[in-house]
């Protein structure tokens, strides 16, 4: 009885790595590409939410900070809680004060997604490990 139980605890533990395994490298595969601009002035919240980084919450305190306060610059963006200078680095390219929003966003193929099988080609450093040494 204590075998069959621990038969069935392995084969549990390595069906949910396998698993793991396939949706990082699934996720991996993919990557958001943004072309146009957003006005962080006139964005709806919806246009807001599709950028990387920014869910419901930040797209609110955007459009908060606006209402009292027109931005005049893209670098105000970092006034807006949540949002410092590393994000603001990533999408400051998109971002702009004047004119229409065009951002468009879909998702492509990332030419740098690892190879190959196994959990550390899938997940490279997984959660600050390193890979397993084999013997």
């Amino acid at each position: 009885m204590k075998t069959a139980t621990k038969v069935m605890a392995v084969v549990a533990v390595a069906f949910l790595a396998m698993s793991g395994e396939a949706l990082a490298a699934k996720r991996a595969k993919t990557k958001l590409q943004l072309t146009g601009q957003l006005n962080l002035n006139t964005a709806t919240q919806a246009q807001l939410d599709q950028l990387p980084g920014v869910g419901e919450k930040a797209a609110k305190r955007i459009i908060e900070h606006r209402t009292k306060t027109p931005f005049t610059k893209v670098e105000e963006l970092t006034k807006v809680k949540g949002f410092g200078k590393k994000k603001l680095e990533k999408l400051k390219g998109n971002l702009t004060v004047s004119g229409p929003t065009t951002l468009t966003v879909r998702r492509v193929a990332n030419t740098d997604a690892p190879t190959g099988s196994g959990p550390a080609a899938a997940l490279p450093e997984a959660q600050g490990r390193a890979a397993p040494v084999k013997r």
